[in-house]
């Protein structure tokens, strides 16, 4: 008889204090900055994952794959007790990687020429609404201070920039322009 896998509803119930568990064990209030920034950081996920499903394009797709990728392996260093040592922290490469990506997805699109209102078409407006969310996740892991996360600081300033990049990309591809902000009003 095949085994059956552990039941996750079993599980429900033991944040019902108002905490929950860290890796590597302890825990914390659900409202503690350690919590705030990787909820922000699953957030920006699915917000990617919204982005993914949402565009026609392949290459679009596969990066929004390995930034998700990117975004669960940062979430767990998060979810890490600060008193043990994280497996997952963010190195120098994983920010190379993302300054490489800005370099590509910029050499391929045309700049806009002012402040772009999201929503030209569906799949850029989503990655706007991403790199909304990871500015805010950014701002959720400067808050927990110190230089255990400066390199996660860095990879999610860079992704930012990727996010708006992608965007731009999507509408070149769409063939359309960014909207322009209206800098009379």
């Amino acid at each position: 008889m095949a085994r059956k896998p552990k039941d996750l509803i079993g599980r429900a119930g033991r944040g019902d204090d108002g905490t929950t568990g860290l890796l590597g064990g302890g825990r914390v209030p659900k409202d503690d900055p350690q919590i705030e920034a990787y909820g922000t950081v699953d957030e920006a996920s699915s917000a990617i994952g919204f982005a993914k499903a949402l565009t026609e394009h392949a290459r679009v797709r596969e990066l929004c794959a390995e930034l998700q990728h990117g975004l669960y392996l940062l979430a767990a260093d998060l979810a890490t007790n600060p008193a043990k040592e994280s497996r997952f922290a963010v190195t120098d490469e994983q920010v190379e990687r993302l300054e490489a990506l800005c370099e590509e997805v910029q050499a391929e699109i045309v700049p806009p020429t002012g402040f772009v209102l999201p929503g030209t078409v569906p799949a850029s407006g989503q990655l706007d609404v991403a790199r909304a969310v990871v500015r805010r996740a950014e701002r959720r892991v400067t808050a927990l201070r110190g230089e255990r996360y400066a390199n996660a600081r860095r990879w999610l300033n860079r992704l930012s920039l990727l996010l708006f990049l992608l965007a731009r990309y999507e509408e070149d591809l769409a063939e359309v322009s960014a909207q322009l902000a209206d800098a009379r009003s």
